[in-house]
């Protein structure tokens, strides 16, 4: 599990190893490093879903690692509160960034239709109300990037914590 501290509170992540072990690993590997500390949550739309994971306070993206393969067919489903990794048009672009689903996204689920998806590799097991108040907050473009919070919404830091029970 990994626990979140943000300027708009906590929460904490619960890991589905089995379903998707080389997005849990990568993902441990930038929790282990510090890189989440310091990034803002930097796209938020409601009803959708909020970003980070990559992107400095002044929307700088950070240095990554190589991209990882896509495993969005792992049977998780873009359902509300779950993680999944963003990417961009190419299916196995995946680094650092990730979102929240704010809502059931069955749309970025993998499909003949919609294509390779997007993984999920994890949930929100406690906090989904700090991720709710952040897609109240008020955005708007700045530079290339649309949806951004008019207040950053800052990592404070990202680490590992022991399941409960």
């Amino acid at each position: 599990m990994v626990r979140f501290e943000t300027t708009l509170g906590a929460f904490t992540i619960d890991l589905f190893e089995d379903e998707a072990p080389v997005t849990v690993k990568n993902f441990l590997e930038y929790v282990d490093a510090g890189h989440f500390d310091g990034t803002v949550f930097h796209r938020v739309i409601p009803g959708f879903m909020v970003q980070g994971g990559g992107m400095t306070e002044d929307l700088r993206q950070k240095p990554t690692r190589q991209p990882i393969k896509n495993e969005a067919s792992n049977g998780l489903k873009n359902r509300r509160g779950t993680l999944s990794m963003a990417r961009t048009d190419d299916p196995d672009s995946a680094t650092s960034q990730f979102f929240i689903n704010l809502v059931d996204n069955a749309f970025l689920d993998p499909s003949p239709r919609s294509g390779a998806g997007y993984a999920v590799f994890g949930c929100i097991t406690e906090g989904m109300s700090v991720v709710d108040a952040m897609a109240k907050v008020k955005t708007g473009k700045r530079g290339m990037h649309g949806d951004v919070p008019a207040e950053p919404i800052k990592v404070v830091s990202a680490t590992r914590v022991a399941k409960a029970g």
